[in-house]
């Protein structure tokens, strides 16, 4: 029986009353980025920088040579395309930057820093080893220390630089009166420099600088590894406020202004040309034309736009020109309010505990106690500090969390190479831990299930000379339908018939003359037709009775497949989508799909998917377009095609590559038996500490036996994640 679910009434922004006198904004600083490829010494810092603050509007301009690259605080009222001329006329060549380029500029940099940290490490630690050795085979008395000595100016700047991400992360969990990780990890490696140090100034036979370097290259290994699964990108919710338009056309008296968005108020009047989108939420006012809904509701085709018509901030104007009576701006519009709905679900999503951090909690504290006790009751038995410091040192270094903390990064690195050749990109740290708890699949129609493209479906249906007429009107108009047809008609070898005085008439189709007789192709009502259940576009010929062209939405390659393989998984499947009630009970009805939502608007997405959370349920949301982000973002997990729109992409934690659907089903595979490898390298570890910790504490292992224990049990973890592959 089919089920199918009504969306909730939604609050719009342009039934808000307008104010009797607004207040306008106060304009604020905008950043513009511009890289300046031809700079190459301090005089084209000074050049540049006082070309740019001599431009009016100009607050502030900073050049930095090593990334050639200038940041100018300027006005609102100015642009990147203002700037460049300038720069121009001052010799150097300028092109504007995005912040995405900044962004990834600044993650690429953390990734080169943590491998510039995890070599030297290695190679200190190798330096260290070589010296060790000669320790080893017998070396004594001045030679000894000398070696010991050399070994901790190699370990002592090596370890200070390599280890700082631990020393960072330590110190602010302690300054916030809490443990982590870290915590050990810092304790760690600091005992036992502070007892080898020790022991070298003593001129003991025993120093653990080694130990301390081997320690910190495997944890930085580990921390690379984990560095490697994420995808690090902007934020969704940047990435809507992205959409948001900067400029707009204003209309006073008749007059064009153009003026930052931020300028707007309620109850301007304001140009949207063909091609543009909306900047605000508004009524038309004035013009007719067609409107692409698609980021924000998954409507398959435009919408007719006449006088009347509420518009919201995003839309696109497909074909004439409109006028726009704003009733909601900047923070107020629907496309803004979508970018607050994003953000809070993005940091509901974020207060997910992993399986690492679970451990941590109970495991930091524990090792803390264990190896002061270890420290005072060595204490009390011996009286002597220096026996008393090597025991705890090497309970803190064999206990080490190096395999906990390679236990998740090494499987998760293992399984993204695994779905990657599948044709999945894991963005998420956590992504395939979410994964493997899901039981409730939510699908988007257009775009996800389907293509998102119209498809002709009765071409055959028409005699030739039809088909030739509506294809010289379908030519002349960019409309999806349109394009359906030509396509089509091109396929099948046609030509296009000889049409006079073709016009396009915005928001309702294309006319001309064809052997002396009018003919039109649009909408039903504009050529005398009635409107057809199914998606259609009408041709009259002169006098005679129009006929119709139906239209379906193509399925993506693996759509029935993985419908069928997540619910002989035993996942409940539901399909949620802003398209028209008939489109979305069709593709239901032809997927199997029992429980369906149509007509939902983003805000009814996300509700569902949260109301879903609520009852229990672990939720997979699988979309691409603008109306689905929150919904993704409210998810446990989510995924998206790689042709889906920016902010989608960006607040899902998994990415399709190809156009196939199929790999979704393996995927969750995958996540399975990625999460029974974590708990299995979590066993491996205790099973160590087990083994080792009570050799260490009745004193059997020194640090450096400690740290070559260490060392297999992360070795051994590893190995173990490799079994994914």
């Amino acid at each position: 029986m089919t089920a199918q679910l009504r969306p909730s009434p939604a609050a719009c922004p342009a039934c808000v009353a307008v104010p009797a006198q607004p207040a306008r904004p106060v304009p604020e600083d905008v950043q513009i980025a511009l890289s300046l490829p031809g700079i190459h010494c301090s005089a084209c810092i000074s050049t540049v920088e006082r070309a740019l603050q001599a431009h009016p509007g100009v607050a502030d301009a900073r050049v930095n040579l090593t990334l050639k690259r200038a940041l100018i605080k300027a006005g609102p009222e100015l642009r990147a395309a203002d700037l460049i001329p300038v720069l121009e006329r001052a010799g150097y060549e300028a092109h504007e930057l995005d912040p995405g380029t900044l962004n990834a500029t600044r993650t690429d940099r953390a990734g080169r820093d943590l491998l510039m940290r995890l070599a030297v490490a290695g190679f200190a630690s190798m330096n260290v080893m070589l010296l060790s050795v000669s320790v080893w085979s017998g070396a004594s008395d001045a030679t000894r220390d000398m070696f010991h000595w050399i070994s901790a100016a190699i370990a002592m700047p090596a370890i200070a630089f390599s280890g700082q991400p631990f020393f960072v992360s330590a110190w602010g969990a302690l300054k916030a009166k809490r443990l982590n990780m870290d915590v050990p990890i810092v304790l760690a490696i600091v005992l036992a420099l502070v007892t080898s140090l020790w022991e070298t100034s003593l001129s003991g036979e025993h120093a653990y600088f080694d130990a301390a370097l081997t320690l910190t290259f495997f944890l930085l290994a580990g921390r690379y590894l984990d560095y490697r699964t994420r995808a690090v990108a902007r934020s969704a919710a940047e990435e809507l406020a992205a959409l948001e338009v900067p400029r707009a056309i204003r209309l006073q008296d008749g007059v064009e202004t153009e003026v930052a968005v931020a300028q707007l108020a309620v109850g301007d009047l304001i140009l949207v040309r063909p091609g543009g989108r909306m900047p605000v939420d508004g009524e038309i006012v004035e013009g007719r034309s067609e409107l692409d809904r698609s980021l924000l509701t998954g409507e398959t085709l435009p919408v007719f736009a006449e006088p009347g018509l509420v518009v919201s901030a995003g839309e696109v104007n497909l074909t004439g020109p409109l006028v726009i009576r704003a009733s909601a701006v900047g923070q107020d519009t629907s496309l803004h309010r979508m970018a607050d709905l994003v953000a809070i679900a993005e940091s509901g999503r974020s207060r997910y505990t992993s399986l690492a951090d679970s451990a941590a909690k109970l495991y930091a504290p524990g090792v803390h106690i264990l190896s002061a006790l270890s420290f005072v009751g060595w204490y009390l038995y011996s009286w002597d500090v220096r026996t008393a410091l090597n025991i705890a040192a090497a309970v803190l270094i064999i206990t080490c969390p190096c395999a906990l903390g390679l236990a998740v990064p090494a499987v998760t690195t293992a399984a993204s190479g695994r779905l990657f050749k599948r044709g999945m990109l894991i963005k998420h740290a956590t992504a395939l831990e979410r994964l493997a708890e899901v039981d409730t699949v939510v699908f988007d129609k257009t775009g996800t299930l389907t293509a998102g493209t119209p498809e002709l479906t009765n071409l055959g249906d028409h005699r030739r000379a039809d088909m030739e007429v509506a294809m010289a009107l379908a030519e002349a108009s960019s409309h999806p339908l349109s394009v359906a047809i030509t396509r089509a008609a091109r396929a099948a070898g046609l030509h296009p018939a000889r049409i006079d005085d073709v016009t396009e008439v915005p928001g309702f189709g294309t006319e001309g003359v064809w052997q002396g007789q009018r003919v039109r192709l649009g909408r039903a009502a504009w050529v005398g037709a009635e409107q057809a259940a199914q998606t259609s576009a009408w041709l009259a010929v002169g006098d005679r009775a129009p006929v119709a062209f139906l239209f379906s939405d193509a399925l993506r390659p693996g759509a029935e497949e993985t419908v069928s393989g997540l619910k002989a998984a035993g996942k409940e499947v539901l399909l949620i989508s802003g398209d028209t009630t008939g489109a979305v009970e069709a593709l239901a009805r032809r997927l199997g799909i029992e429980t369906w939502m149509a007509e939902a608007l983003p805000q009814d997405k996300a509700d569902r998917v949260q109301a879903l959370a609520d009852a229990g349920k672990r939720v997979l949301m699988v979309g691409d377009g603008l109306n689905d982000t929150a919904a993704l973002a409210a998810a446990h997990v989510s995924i998206s095609p790689a042709s889906a729109l920016d902010a989608a992409r960006v607040a899902s934690d998994i990415v399709l590559l190809g156009t196939d659907l199929s790999p979704i089903a393996g995927a969750c595979e995958t996540a399975d038996r990625a999460t029974r490898r974590i708990r299995e390298n979590f066993r491996i570890a205790t099973v160590y500490n087990v083994i080792a910790v009570p050799l260490a504490v009745v004193g059997l292992c020194s640090p450096l036996i400690a740290a070559l224990a260490m060392s297999t049990s992360s070795i051994t973890v590893s190995l173990n994640a490799l079994r994914l592959r």
